[in-house]
């Protein structure tokens, strides 16, 4: 029989930050992790680099094009709204935060997630292997769950918005809102800053119980913290995280006992960069007819705008212009201080990255091979994302996986018409008019916030050595090879 596997997420944690932490001291069992294990320092997150992006990269092994999880923010063109996950509470309050409440609870996971795109948990669901987690973007397993009445605040909530059962793994543990048992733990309604305690609790009761052969062991407040105090602040956050990690290693028996009879692997979903200007994305677009926030639907326009932190899209939804606007778009956007990149689809099998060094064209599909063995053809400045040629090799350092990424991004069916890349110290301003001045952000196609740590023992490859570029896409099937699951894996 496999060992069990713990995948642990840690949200945003920067490698440099990690090593610091482990330098220091305060993260002994992350250390005792990589000790016996692997280490990759540059797996490299989904394009944009936002947390509900990459967390269904990681969940179905696959990239937006197939997930169809386009940002943090986007517009539903079958419903003619706007989708908030909660970018800030003041942008959630401006699309309405029980709408923004019920996409991210509810229809994120049962309507925008691809059904034909399988889960880690329907996978092994699907296999009778003993699935849990803990309070994450993506659950959707096989097993129904009700909202949980064992708390007031969870009674107050079920009266009024969360009705509804959903399915996700055997035990599902979600923000006090969705509890398979009664473990005595208690989340405060996903408050940040509570979170990973929730999870360290939840996750000692499922292993002093056995009652788990995967468990997805989420700990979200590194993010919070590097947003509020910056990447650097991170070794703080990282040595908490650890702490609740350590709090699942006691329950099995100490670290040495738990390793022995546990797989482990530990990962980020992105990075974080300093943030010190911010991108007002309406403001440039003034003089266009843009659809605005209005309650559950939007006002009409001929385009809508979507920030989502250090990334951005915009919408054609003048049918009749899409092509033509698109490309006036992507024009408009480059001339504001701090767009790096503008992409749009030039043709249904060309994409065009523009910056102010150049513009470059590309198709899957040719003589070029990037890091991941993919095929590419180019025509135009390899200058617009700092891109070199080495014996048929593209390299792209400053923004890793690049044509792969944005491929993804562009042919993912919900995305926008033009995808917008940050530049590094700038973010862009949500509908809430929301940012992170003097903190940490995430979301673009540069390294600095895209290239996150990752870390296993007891499963995957001996070494590093098995992919010259990891991302996330990775993890799933060393997860489902483990148990000896068949998968179909992205690209």
């Amino acid at each position: 029989m496999s060992k069990k596997l713990v995948l642990t997420v840690i949200d945003g944690m920067k490698p440099a930050m990690l090593e610091r932490a482990i330098a220091s001291g305060t993260a002994p069992t992350l250390k005792a992790i990589r000790d016996r294990g692997a280490y990759v320092d540059d797996c490299c997150a989904a394009f944009p680099s936002v947390t509900p992006v990459c967390a269904a990269s990681i969940a179905t092994g696959t990239g937006p094009d197939r997930h169809r999880i386009p940002s943090m923010n986007w517009f539903s063109r079958e419903e003619q709204r706007y989708v908030e996950y909660g970018s800030s509470f003041s942008a959630s309050r401006k699309f309405g935060v029980l709408r923004s409440l019920t996409d991210t609870v509810y229809n994120m996971n049962a309507v925008h997630l691809a059904r034909e795109t399988p889960t880690c948990f329907e996978l092994l669901d699907d296999a009778g292997v003993r699935t849990a987690g803990t309070t994450y973007l993506m659950y959707r397993g096989r097993h129904e769950h009700h909202v949980t009445t064992d708390t007031p605040l969870a009674r107050i909530a079920n009266a009024t918005v969360f009705r509804e059962p959903v399915k996700g793994p055997r035990e599902l543990f979600y923000a006090d809102l969705f509890a398979s048992r009664r473990t005595g733990c208690r989340g405060q309604f996903g408050m940040p800053g509570a979170r990973d305690a929730h999870t360290g609790c939840v996750g000692a009761y499922m292993e002093e119980h056995d009652l788990y052969d995967f468990m997805l062991f989420s700990l979200p407040d590194n993010d919070t913290w590097s947003h509020r105090n910056g990447p650097h602040a991170q070794v703080t956050s990282i040595a908490a995280a650890d702490r609740q990690l350590e709090r699942l290693v006691h329950a099995g028996g100490g670290i040495d006992r738990f390793l022995d009879d546990h797989a482990m692997v530990v990962m980020a979903d992105h990075s974080h960069t300093q943030v010190e200007e911010k991108i007002q994305l309406d403001l440039a677009f003034a003089d266009w007819s843009v659809a605005r926030p209005n309650g559950g639907r939007a006002t009409e326009g001929d385009i809508a705008i979507s920030p989502a932190q250090r990334s951005a899209m915009v919408y054609v939804l003048a049918e009749e212009r899409r092509a033509q606007l698109a490309a006036e778009a992507a024009k408009v956007a480059l001339t504001v201080p701090g767009v790096d990149l503008a992409m749009r689809r030039a043709a249904p099998r060309e994409g065009v990255i523009a910056s102010e060094r150049g513009e470059l064209h590309f198709a899957p599909g040719g003589d070029l091979v990037d890091a991941r063995g993919r095929r590419w053809s180019v025509d135009g400045d390899l200058a617009a994302i700092s891109a070199k040629v080495h014996d048929g090799r593209l390299v792209t350092p400053d923004y890793p996986d690049a044509l792969g990424r944005v491929w993804s991004a562009l042919t993912c069916p919900t995305a926008g018409d033009v995808l917008l890349s940050a530049g590094p110290a700038y973010e862009f301003v949500d509908w809430g008019g929301a940012w992170h001045p003097g903190g940490g952000s995430h979301g673009s196609l540069h390294r600095s916030d895209s290239l996150g740590a990752l870390l296993w023992c007891g499963t995957g490859p001996p070494t590093r050595d098995a992919h010259e570029q990891w991302t996330l896409r990775d993890v799933l099937p060393i997860v489902a090879d483990h148990f000896g699951v068949a998968r179909t894996t992205g690209t």
